[in-house]
């Protein structure tokens, strides 16, 4: 099965009631549902020039029938219509799902930059779970490789993000110099204007700027989609002081708090402010992930207590089960709504419920660490190995396993990114390889990809 878009394609039926359809024969000037292909699966429309139904269907040859797999929207409050007789017309369309909100983050902790953005994806992406087909992950996948880097130095980058053209860029840390993979695997360098400081983390703005996170950095950093890199004025500067970074819905970009006593924030329009804490220690955390409800979860790193801001700017505390110093690293945003913290020194896997509800989990491995994670297509979180010499993921049903590493090193890998074809690359630290996890099947001649039809409008 693969999810397939054919331009002019329009029909008419005559089926009634809220079954699979019979396809009749092509509009003049338009082409039938054959181009599809069989057992394939595209959007459709259907409507009557009353009501309508917007969709995800299954094509198939035999008897010519399109099955209405799953229902976008509709003129029956998103349902399926129940359809009397008469003659309907049935196309392809692109549905608005595609074209709401901006694109997300990629940056190794966040999953949406919006609400609309956010809900979007949660819902195609757990349609995927749930077996529905806004994925194509029906192939062999798991496939761990290694591949050539062009700059390599101690501690040389803290996590990467996905820009719009499908380029991977690595944040750097002590790197002297940017480095980036692009949609094709060609690995390359830039300059950077500020190299004094280092930074932890980096996040996609709305308008297409990578922003990088200010660790011991006194001034800002950011690449705009032109490839041009500029810096800009902090408020707030410390050493040690956020580590990660999340979009808010409203745009905003939140640096999150380290060693900082003030959260630190840059608006859409570059204007950088400082807003209080409730709670701040030493490495309290890193990392960070927008909740469902427009929540940024700080993630615990050696905080004793949970710490939030709400999309309304209001900051606040919840008690954690398991505490530890550096307990934690990142943490990704299941299909379910559960943030799950990525463990560091940690023994136990913890987690939010969309709820609020803290709980925790046991791990296969922990004498090693993770830095950072990544939700692949399927639901499964991958930790990304830090020091840890084998793999480590939890899947959409809670099961944590293992897996082979090809390159294993001290200190390898730090955050992670995944790319439209569904490779997971590790962004590397000390590592003097990359390394990819490949999450979806191989796609011939490069027609589709593996991520949503949503994720790949960029």
């Amino acid at each position: 099965m693969t999810f397939v878009i054919r331009d002019r394609v329009l029909v008419t039926s005559t089926t009634t009631g809220t079954g699979t359809f019979t396809l009749g024969a092509a509009v003049a000037g338009y082409q039938d549902f054959s181009s599809i292909g069989d057992g394939n699966t595209t959007y459709y429309t259907i409507t009557n020039g009353t009501d309508w139904e917007v969709g995800i269907g299954t094509y198939a040859t035999s008897g010519t029938t399109l099955a209405r797999t799953q229902v976008l929207s509709s003129s029956n409050s998103n349902a399926l219509v129940n359809w009397s007789a008469g003659t309907k017309n049935v196309f392809v369309p692109q549905p608005a799902i595609n074209t709401q909100g901006t694109a997300p983050t990629g940056d190794d902790s966040s999953i949406g930059t919006n609400q609309v953005a956010f809900n979007n994806f949660q819902k195609n992406l757990q349609a995927s779970v749930n077996g529905g087909v806004a994925f194509n992950n029906n192939g062999v996948a798991g496939i761990v490789s290694t591949y050539s880097l062009v700059y390599t130095i101690a501690a040389a980058y803290s996590g990467g993000v996905l820009a719009p053209n499908g380029d991977i860029h690595f944040i750097p840390a002590q790197a002297n110099r940017g480095q980036k993979v692009s949609s094709t695997g060609v690995v390359s360098t830039y300059s950077l204007v500020y190299t004094a400081g280092f930074y932890n983390g980096g996040v996609l703005a709305p308008n297409g700027d990578i922003h990088f996170v200010p660790q011991s950095a006194p001034r800002g950093q950011k690449l705009n989609s032109s490839g041009i890199v500029s810096t800009y004025s902090l408020v707030y500067t410390s050493s040690s002081a956020y580590s990660g970074g999340i979009l808010a819905p409203n745009g905003d970009i939140h640096f999150i708090p380290r060693g900082a006593n003030r959260g630190q924030k840059i608006s859409t329009a570059g204007v950088v402010s400082t807003y209080s804490l409730v709670y701040t220690t030493t490495s309290a955390y890193v990392g960070g992930v927008l909740a469902p409800n427009g929540d940024i979860y700080f993630v615990p790193t050696s905080a004793a207590v949970g710490q939030k801001i709400s999309a309304a700017g209001v900051v606040s505390t919840y008690s954690l089960i398991y505490t530890a110093s550096t307990a934690y690293f990142g943490g990704v945003l299941a299909p379910n709504g559960d943030i799950h913290f990525i463990p560091y020194d940690a023994v136990i896997g913890q987690k939010v419920s969309a709820a609020g509800v803290v709980s925790t989990y046991s791990l296969v491995y922990t004498a090693g660490t993770y830095n950072g994670g990544v939700l692949a297509p399927n639901g499964d979180i991958h930790f990304v190995p830090y020091a840890a010499p084998i793999g480590q993921k939890v899947s959409a049903a809670g099961v944590v396993s293992t897996y082979s590493l090809v390159y294993t090193t001290g200190a390898a890998y730090i955050g992670g990114v995944l790319a439209p074809d569904g490779s997971i690359y590790f962004v590397p630290s000390n590592a003097v390889r990359g390394q990819t996890i490949s999450t979806c099947p191989a796609i011939p001649f490069g027609l589709d990809t593996c991520l949503s039809s949503y994720l790949n409008k960029f």
